[in-house]
């Protein structure tokens, strides 16, 4: 099938298995692999030697890096940054000799979700909207909304704006966005635009 007609870019070194649902404007990079029942949103960008495994969803415009596994059950919504060489699990106990497929946990990283390099998402939690798990972080239980998290295992260390800045709140609870002024607000442990 040509480029034309996919609508997508995939190098030549890619595998994009039968099936595979990938939307118009999205890349495929060199030695990566699509499998049969993954869906891939318009305008993703898969870096080098990434894999998609089958019911995978991807939202619009993800951005996944070099060295990424992405396994069954793990959906991304729009707009989510998985850096280099993060690591997504499935099954909470492995071992080779017994099959867990059955087992397998749901992962929902939420719009907006950024993940550093060589961070590790154990599967079954959900993060928050426009969240941000730094590099190195091992992550095993939810991440709210806007929460930054780093360490092992993570620990929320602040609060992060839409843009990516770290909000600092005054007495009133509030923050604002030092690079696009949007502010926030801080209620019962919980951040929202206002």
């Amino acid at each position: 099938m040509s480029q034309e007609t996919q609508k997508y870019f995939a190098h030549d070194t890619a595998v994009i298995d039968p099936g595979a649902k990938i939307g118009q404007g999205s890349k495929v990079w060199h030695f990566s692999h699509v499998m049969s029942d993954a869906v891939i949103g318009q305008n993703c960008n898969l870096g080098q030697n990434v894999f998609i495994a089958n019911n995978v969803v991807l939202g619009n415009q993800v951005k996944v890096q070099n060295n990424v596994s992405i396994y069954d059950g793990v959906i991304c919504e729009d707009d989510v940054f998985l850096g280099p060489s993060m690591v997504f699990t499935n099954v909470y106990n492995p071992r080779s000799a017994i099959a867990r497929k059955e087992e397998y946990r749901k992962t929902l990283v939420k719009k907006g979700a950024s993940i550093g390099a060589n961070a590790t998402i154990i599967c079954g939690v959900t993060l928050g909207r426009y969240s941000f798990v730094g590099a190195g972080t091992v992550v095993k239980s939810d991440v709210a909304d806007y929460a930054m998290v780093v360490g092992v295992p993570a620990v929320q260390k602040g609060w992060m704006s839409e843009y990516g800045e770290k909000l600092q709140f005054d007495k009133s609870n509030k923050a604002k966005c030092a690079h696009t002024g949007d502010e926030y607000i801080l209620e019962a442990g919980k951040v929202k635009r206002i």
